[in-house]
């Protein structure tokens, strides 16, 4: 059975709404067999994206009237994150969340179903991609001859940029030096910056001693917790290297294919209710994490509609690029930019 998912067939819900609907699932599984898989997540302990992997678990707990467990480990705690991809295919554990340009080197057509430098503005159009469009079937094409089965993305808004100098325009991106990871560093290049691919635990310290100029890091509250205004002084809006961000739950395919097919709609459904919720957080904190900002004396700049427009076109030449003319890249790059145009951000 193929599981079918659009974005339509969900309701955004905030993080208590979806505690509350967990509760009132019904049972699956009544007298299934308990299932009991390891998960590894792409955040550290104790942070707010953790938080919402602990509700996935509960989520999909609730949903097969607890037949099926994960039990989840922070970033690093069974492998290094770099390693996670080879460890769930070898079947170390079953599950992982990543970040799909991680793998791009591997898998070139993960480059566009992670983030899109100059793409999509809106979360809800990228997710629109990723339900109506086919791109989770696109992504579980790309993932399947590695042994690996892509379950569903966690999809949110733009990341900043945080700067030691000012940068008022595209332009002045030129001869800087910045952290940037993914489809991004390739982009970034194009405009001038001198790209290092450091750590995001590396971050603050760089900016600190000078190392980089600008670094992209996570999202305005999860930066504000870093201290991040400490050492850097501009926040670039938007943040055009990430406008919006797709993380994603990938499994071991033998795992997964194993499941009841209940277990699996409940992953599904699971993942998608984090998504939405965690984006309508992620608005929440993002607005007073910006004010708190401000008051600490970082100065806020937004880019020019027309200088990101202009930006955009020439950051598409490098998508394409970016595709090394895999076919599968090519025919996933060919999609969004045909999404991208009936949305007028490409002409």
């Amino acid at each position: 059975m193929t599981i079918r998912l659009t974005r339509r067939g969900f309701v955004a819900t905030g993080l208590g709404t979806v505690a509350a609907s967990a509760l009132a699932a019904p049972a699956l599984s009544q007298g299934a067999d308990k299932v009991t898989w390891k998960m590894q997540s792409l955040w550290d302990g104790g942070t707010t994206p953790q938080t919402y992997e602990d509700i996935f678990v509960k989520l999909v707990a609730e949903k097969t009237g607890g037949a099926f467990e994960l039990n989840l480990f922070s970033a690093g705690q069974i492998v290094p994150p770099a390693e996670s991809f080879d460890a769930v295919r070898g079947g170390a554990f079953e599950l992982m969340k990543t970040f799909d340009g991680y793998s791009a080197g591997k898998i070139p057509a993960l480059a566009f179903t992670s983030t899109i430098p100059f793409g999509y503005l809106k979360s809800e159009d990228y997710s629109a991609w990723f339900y109506d469009n086919g791109g989770i079937d696109m992504a579980r094409e790309a993932y399947g001859p590695a042994g690996l089965h892509y379950i569903a993305p966690t999809i949110y808004d733009q990341e900043p940029i945080h700067s030691k100098v000012e940068i008022r325009t595209l332009g002045d991106l030129n001869g800087k030096k910045g952290r940037f990871t993914g489809l991004a560093s390739t982009v970034m290049s194009a405009f001038g910056v001198a790209v290092s691919p450091l750590p995001t635990a590396e971050v603050y310290s760089a900016l600190d001693k000078g190392l980089i100029d600008i670094a992209d890091r996570g999202d305005l509250q999860a930066n504000l917790d870093a201290g991040l205004g400490e050492v850097a002084s501009f926040i670039i809006l938007p943040g055009v290297h990430q406008p919006t961000t797709a993380t994603s739950y990938v499994a071991n395919s033998r795992a997964h294919d194993a499941l009841p097919e209940d277990f699996k709609v409940a992953l599904a459904e699971a993942a998608k209710e984090v998504s939405d919720a965690y984006q309508e957080n992620k608005a929440k904190t993002d607005a007073s994490a910006l004010e708190t900002f401000k008051a600490a004396g970082v100065e806020v700049i937004e880019l020019s509609g027309d200088d990101v427009s202009e930006g955009r076109a020439k950051a598409s030449e490098v998508w394409r690029e970016a595709t090394k003319d895999d076919p599968l890249a090519v025919k996933i790059l060919e999609s969004q930019m045909a999404q991208m145009r009936d949305l007028g951000l490409l002409s």
